[in-house]
């Protein structure tokens, strides 16, 4: 099989999916402008899960507000969502699921544990630098 036809999954974790509201980044432009890869993005069932405690928990703040907008996004931009393998909380189902896909995974997040446990498998890592602009790690 050649591992080129494989799409990567791109899975953004829940604080990345904040940051269009936090910081006004277009995080799914400059994810295009940085692979030159044929990608998916992605989220996981846990984030969605994540997403939606913020928007009951802060409808009316600023942050249920980013939840709201990342809600939004990622079903304009028709993110796939992937099944989690436990009923651990987002970080720790994105961890089992890049352990168990590495090769064609690429994390988005700003977790810096989350980060450091991914960098040890290792699966690559999308991140914010400077509050405007994503880079590959």
């Amino acid at each position: 099989m050649d591992i080129f036809k494989k799409k990567t999954q791109v899975i953004f974790d829940t604080n990345f999916l904040l940051i269009p509201g936090e910081k006004g980044v277009d995080i799914f432009s400059e994810t295009e402008r940085i692979l030159s890869e044929p990608y998916e993005l992605c989220v996981i069932d846990k984030t969605v899960d994540e997403l939606n405690k913020i928007i009951d928990k802060s409808s009316k703040k600023k942050e249920g507000f980013n939840a709201k907008l990342g809600i939004i996004l990622l079903k304009q931009k028709n993110l796939k969502t992937l099944k989690s393998f436990s009923e651990e909380y987002a970080d720790k189902s994105i961890l089992e699921y890049a352990m168990k896909n590495a090769e064609k995974v690429i994390v988005a997040t700003q977790d810096r544990d989350l980060k450091v446990q991914l960098k040890k498998i290792p699966v690559r890592v999308i991140e914010l630098r400077q509050e405007k602009y994503l880079v590959l790690g």
